[in-house]
């Protein structure tokens, strides 16, 4: 074998390393972050619109989502399929409402739903169309994230109300791939603060600091567990 072609494997067998170390490299990655990108629409999509309707409705009591707006999730974007009487507003969220760095954003198994008080439906839940507009554009999570710091920071999205807060009581939620997939809960709305003024993430304190909005809108989201579903029955806490 000449020294031409010896130089010639040499630099094959080389590339073929490159090629198999940066393969691995992606299945690692893959391995931990199992929905690193944006699945096929259909996949966030309920073909059952009354089954999405009734989904967002048992985030709250009856007594709270039976009068509220109800909106569904269509190709399009989030749409009004029952008008409201009490100002609330009930959807069923998906994974890229979750936290930026969740590996949850953009699991297409998660359906959140969402009771919004009146004060959170008109300062909130505009980040809910936001996005979710962003999402129907093709948008990376990175520009998602982008894209809502911008439009909050020219004020194309409203400033946080006083007093808004949300319920998340529906026994039907999926909310992540972990333990059994759901938590009974209500969540209130704050300007950022630190999280020890509510006691948050303290030894025995039922109240967690969830960072969903970091890094794109200055919102603190404070979470309680509650020990029962919408529908009254028990649930676990923790």
């Amino acid at each position: 074998m000449d020294r031409k072609m010896a130089k010639t494997i040499a630099w094959g067998n080389l590339a073929l390393i490159f090629l198999l170390t940066a393969l691995w490299r992606m299945q690692a990655q893959d391995a931990k972050t199992p929905y690193p990108s944006m699945a096929p629409l259909d996949q966030y999509l309920m073909a059952d619109r009354n089954g999405e309707i009734a989904l967002a409705r048992s985030a709250a009591p009856d007594a709270i989502s039976g009068n509220a707006k109800i909106l569904v999730l269509g190709r399009h974007g989030y749409e009004t399929a029952v008008e409201g009487k009490n100002g609330f507003v009930c959807v069923v969220e998906r994974g890229w409402m979750s936290p930026s760095d969740s590996p949850q954003f953009w699991n297409p198994k998660l359906r959140g739903p969402i009771c919004f008080n009146p004060p959170a439906a008109r300062s909130v839940l505009p980040t809910t169309y936001l996005r979710t507009k962003m999402v129907l554009a093709g948008r990376t999570k990175a520009e998602i994230i982008a894209g809502n710091k911008a439009a909050f920071e020219k004020g194309e999205l409203p400033p946080l109300e006083p007093g808004g807060m949300s319920y998340m009581m529906s026994k039907a939620a999926y909310l992540t791939d972990t333990d059994d997939h759901n938590l009974a809960h209500l969540m209130f709305y704050a300007p950022p603060l630190e999280g020890r003024a509510w006691g948050a993430d303290l030894p025995n304190s039922p109240v967690m600091l969830n960072p969903q909005f970091n890094g794109a809108q200055p919102i603190d989201v404070f979470v309680v567990p509650v020990g029962r579903w919408s529908d009254g029955s028990p649930a676990p806490i923790m």
